[in-house]
C-alpha cells in the first residue's frame, strides 16, 4: 500500500467536506439572495400635485366656466372675498368677518382658513347683477350645527331682502338640504339626509332646460326633478350667506346661515357627475 496516495486522498476527502460546509453556511445565511439586483427609481411622483389633489385644483380645471369663484379664505376683517375664476367679479363680506383653521378643515390640502357667518350679520354679496341666468350650477362647503338658513342663492337686491328671490339652496327646520326655484310656482327638490350635524359638507345644485333641477350632497346626487326646466325670469344677484327665504317650504325664521364656509362658486353651466365627484374627493 502507498501511505502517500493514502494520505493525499484522506486530504482531497477533507478539503471537500470543508468547502461543502462552508456553502451549506453561506447558503443559510443568505438563502434569499438572487444572482442579479435591480434599483426602480420614480423621478416623476406627481401623487401630491395631481389637478384634483387638492380643491384649488379641481375647481381650477372648471373655472372657465365660472361666473365667480371665492375659496373664502381671507383673514379675520377682510372686506373683499377675492375671485379667483378670472372674471374679476370679487364679493364683498358684510356684517362680521371672521376666519378660523378649523380641524378637520375643508380642503384640508389647501392652504388658507374658513370662513365663519355668526348668523346675524355675516355673508357675502356680490357685485354684478345678471339677467335671468337659467342654466347654472351653484356650489359651496359648509359646516353647521343649526337646522335652517340660506348657503346660496338669487335675489333682486345686493345687500338688503329680496322682492324677488330663488335659484336657492338652504337648509330646512329639520336640517335638510333644499334646492328650490320659481317658475308661477315653487318648485324644490329636497334630500332625504339631514347636514346639521356639525362636519363638513359638500353641496351642488344645477339647472338647465335640458337637465331641470339636481341637488348633489357630498358627491351624490340624492335628489332631482327633470319636470323643472325654467326658474324666474328676473335679474339680480348671487348672494351667499343671506337672503330672504320667507315662503319657501320648510324655513326657519332666522335667514341668516350659522356655521361655516369654504370654496363657494357659481358656474354659468351645468356641473357633470364626474366634476361633482372629482370636486367633493378634492375636499376630503
Amino acid at each position: 500500500m502507498n501511505i502517500g496516495h493514502l494520505r493525499d486522498g484522506k486530504l482531497v476527502a477533507l478539503v471537500l467536506v470543508v468547502a461543502l460546509a462552508t456553502l451549506l453556511v453561506l447558503t443559510q445565511l443568505a438563502p434569499t439572495r438572487s444572482a442579479f439586483t435591480a434599483q426602480i427609481t420614480n423621478s416623476t411622483d406627481s401623487a401630491g400635485t395631481a389637478t384634483n389633489f387638492t380643491c384649488t385644483g379641481a375647481v381650477g380645471v372648471d373655472k372657465t366656466n365660472a361666473t365667480f369663484a371665492y375659496k373664502l379664505g381671507e383673514p379675520s376683517g377682510s372686506t373683499s372675498a377675492a375671485d379667483w375664476s378670472g372674471a374679476g367679479v370679487n364679493g364683498t363680506y358684510q356684517g362680521a368677518m371672521t376666519a378660523t383653521t378649523p380641524s378637520p378643515n375643508a380642503c384640508p390640502r389647501d392652504t388658507g382658513t374658513s370662513y365663519v357667518l355668526d348668523g346675524s350679520s355675516s355673508f357675502v354679496s356680490t357685485p354684478t347683477s345678471y339677467k335671468n341666468p337659467t342654466t347654472f350650477s351653484e356650489e359651496v362647503w359648509f359646516k353647521t350645527a343649526v337646522a335652517g338658513g340660506l348657503l346660496i342663492g338669487f335675489g333682486s337686491n345686493q345687500v338688503s331682502s329680496s322682492g324677488q328671490h330663488d335659484r336657492q339652496i338652504y337648509l330646512n327646520t329639520t336640517g335638510q338640504l333644499v334646492f328650490g326655484t320659481y317658475s308661477s310656482a315653487v318648485h324644490v327638490v329636497t334630500t332625504p339626509k339631514t347636514y346639521n350635524d356639525n362636519t363638513w359638507h359638500h353641496v351642488v345644485a344645477t339647472m338647465s332646460s335640458d337637465t331641470g333641477m339636481r341637488l348633489y350632497a357630498d358627491g351624490t346626487l340624492v335628489a332631482s326633478n327633470s319636470s323643472y326646466t325654467a326658474p324666474e325670469n328676473a335679474s339680480g344677484y348671487w348672494r351667499i350667506g343671506y337672503d330672504t327665504i320667507s315662503g319657501w317650504p320648510g324655513t326657519a325664521s332666522n335667514y341668516y346661515f350659522t356655521g361655516s364656509m369654504r370654496y363657494a362658486a357659481i358656474y354659468g353651466t351645468v356641473l357633470t357627475q364626474t366634476q361633482v365627484t372629482n370636486h367633493y374627493a378634492a375636499g376630503r
